[in-house]
């Protein structure tokens, strides 16, 4: 059986975890959708997951809800694909940084974050690299 995960954010801490597991995420800039009705942004990405020695990658949905309002920053054409690099609580919303400049600003009641693997693991030959 493939393991799956399936996690929820209340704090700042367990914001940081999710935030660590979302890193080097692809997403589509068309895979972003925010339902300005339901308060939720959904963002659909292929997450590396670095919680194993294995590489390789998942279908993911990041699922931030208690939303009052969405701010893009930098946003690119439809299909352009995205490095996530953080997801992180800054007053009085959750804030999501991509390579390249582009970002997202969810203004948020508090912190009501999921992170559901939608796909078993597929592997991968390209483990992210970071330079300083």
């Amino acid at each position: 059986m493939t393991e799956r995960l399936r996690l929820l954010a209340a704090d700042e801490a367990d914001l940081e975890t999710i935030s660590a597991l979302m890193q080097d995420a692809a997403v589509k800039s068309s895979d972003v959708a925010y339902d300005a009705k339901a308060r939720r942004l959904v963002i659909l990405a292929n997450r590396y997951r670095w919680e194993t020695r294995h590489p390789s990658r998942a279908r993911s949905a990041l699922r931030i809800d208690s939303l009052t309002a969405l701010k893009r920053r930098g946003w690119p054409p439809a299909d352009t694909v995205l490095d996530l690099l953080a997801v992180r609580w800054a007053g009085g919303g959750i804030e999501i940084d991509f390579a390249g400049g582009a970002a997202l600003r969810a203004d948020a009641e508090c912190i009501d974050v999921e992170l559901h693997d939608l796909s078993g693991p597929w592997g991968t030959k390209r483990t992210p690299r970071h330079t300083p």
